[in-house]
């Protein structure tokens, strides 16, 4: 590389005939003229070093009055703290380089060699780091964006487990077993993730089998039976649901449970970024209105989430029925678990019995 194609050595050979000169120039004035010279050079540079000092700490103020005034805007925005800290750390990097630079000039330092330099800089450590790079983007896309947040269990890279730190360039899941997983923000940010706890409600799915001959209709009815009698399973209409579990909360436990449950539905509102990105097609999602309401034309009709039960396959030795019901994130695995178990207990007292794999062996007396 020619070394005259570098701006800050390209002046170099240009600026030792003018440095010679000077010398040659201060050398041969008088001592009077000299001192003055001196004298004025001096008192110049003591003005734009004032100045410079002046400027700097002008600037300083206003970085921190910037910086108070944002702080304060993301906290009534309630704005995740993580990525506040980033973008208020970020901001103020930028706003002290450009009153550094500012400084510099002011100083006569020439600025365009020191740019340069820093970019040439700033592009050879982004090639150097382009991997953790590509995190960091991936740790701006999810703080901004919000796909998951810390509590939600996810599936994710192949791992799944409970989110408990979000940070720049990784994030660190807990699995059911207490492993720290830590996957990189890269592949999160552009991969899919499985969101169990995003939604409100979840549909729990059992599948049992109960022997030919034995009534369906009488099954069914059982099953439904022990699916009503769990408060926790939705009756028929998810925002019902959520009213009533609200009006039990506040008898309950009065004006603090109303308080809370309030602040946490504050919480759960979507981000500004997160309102401006998402469809505006909620509509169709299932926390519709009640079906003796009247709905917009083009409001989509609520969804039944009442228990279902269904025959769904005529096996070889059992009558397969599918059964569905609705109930909140929470208490997903918990409905889930103890079903199970009613099933096994309070069907056989209906007279429900369930077929198992058998052989039958026949044997012949040989004469």
């Amino acid at each position: 590389m020619n070394l005259l194609q570098i701006p800050a050595l390209a002046a170099a050979p240009d600026s030792i005939p003018s440095i010679k000169e000077e010398t040659a120039m201060l050398k041969s004035l008088p001592f009077d003229e000299l001192v003055d010279k001196l004298v004025n050079t001096m008192v110049t540079f003591a003005i734009n070093l004032a100045i410079a000092i002046i400027v700097f700490y002008i600037g300083r103020l206003i970085i921190n009055k910037l910086y108070n005034f944002v702080s304060a805007i993301f906290e009534r925005r309630k704005l995740d703290r993580s990525l506040a800290t980033f973008i208020l750390s970020m901001v103020r990097i930028v706003l002290y380089f450009i009153v550094i630079v500012i400084v510099i000039g002011i100083l006569g330092i020439e600025t365009s060699s020191f740019i340069a330099i820093f970019a040439s800089a700033g592009v050879a450590i982004g090639m150097a780091l382009s991997g953790t790079l590509q995190n960091f983007a991936g740790g701006v896309l999810i703080l901004l964006l919000k796909p998951y947040k810390i509590g939600d269990f996810i599936e994710a890279q192949g791992y799944s487990g409970t989110v408990h730190e979000i940070q720049i360039f990784h994030t660190i899941i807990t699995t059911g077993d207490n492993k720290a997983i830590i996957i990189p923000n890269g592949g999160l940010s552009t991969g899919s993730i499985n969101n169990y706890s995003r939604e409100e409600y979840r549909r729990v799915d059992w599948t049992i089998g109960i022997s030919y001959g034995d009534s369906v209709e009488d099954a069914r009815n059982c099953i439904l039976g022990i699916l009503r009698s769990d408060s926790r399973v939705v009756e028929k209409y998810i925002d019902v649901d959520r009213e009533k579990r609200a009006e039990e909360l506040r008898h309950t436990m009065g004006s603090d449970a109303q308080t809370a449950a309030t602040a946490d539905e504050e919480e759960k509102k979507p981000s500004f970024l997160g309102r401006m990105f998402s469809s505006k097609k909620k509509i169709a999602r299932i926390t519709a209105s009640p079906a003796d309401h009247k709905p917009h034309p083009f409001v989509a009709v609520p969804l039944d989430c009442s228990p279902t039960v269904n025959v769904s396959n005529l096996g070889e030795s059992s009558v397969d029925l599918t059964v569905r019901a609705w109930t909140r994130t929470s208490d997903y695995w918990g409905v889930y678990f103890s079903m199970n178990e009613r099933f096994y207990n309070e069907l056989p007292k209906a007279g429900i019995s369930f077929p198992f794999p058998q052989l039958d062996v026949h044997t012949y007396a040989q004469k």
